[in-house]
């Protein structure tokens, strides 16, 4: 029991991590990661998950997901349009082809997702 709470503690720190960095960095989405940040936390530390839970930041859109498993219209929408100009971005910049071929498949892999995730109006 102990080493999966270890586990579960590892894999949430890792995903809040990535998660962070996706606000910054093109490629990294946000969203998934802090979902399984909130997750993780859940089953491994009780301070950590109330503090992901109550975070200015998260705390709506993990709320959202928890008691509804749907996102509002507007951050969906949003997410979508970042990931656009980012992977876009990304693919004119790549000089190697088949880079852009994983790029193209990526982002509507990405795209497709976001567009089945319920929405809130």
């Amino acid at each position: 029991m102990v080493i999966k709470r270890g586990l579960f503690l590892l894999l949430g720190l890792i995903a809040l991590v990535l998660g962070l960095l996706g606000i910054v960095l093109p490629l990294l989405p946000t969203v998934p990661f802090i979902l399984l940040a909130a997750f993780c936390f859940a089953r491994s530390s009780e301070r950590l998950h109330l503090w992901l839970m109550t975070h200015p930041w998260f705390a709506d859109t993990l709320t959202q997901w928890q008691q509804q498993g749907a996102m509002r219209k507007s951050l969906k929408r949003k997410a979508m349009l970042v990931s656009i100009l980012s992977f876009s971005f990304s693919i004119i910049v790549v000089p190697i082809l088949w880079v852009k071929g994983v790029l193209i498949v990526m982002a509507l892999i990405l795209l497709w997702y976001l567009k089945t995730i319920p929405e809130i109006e």
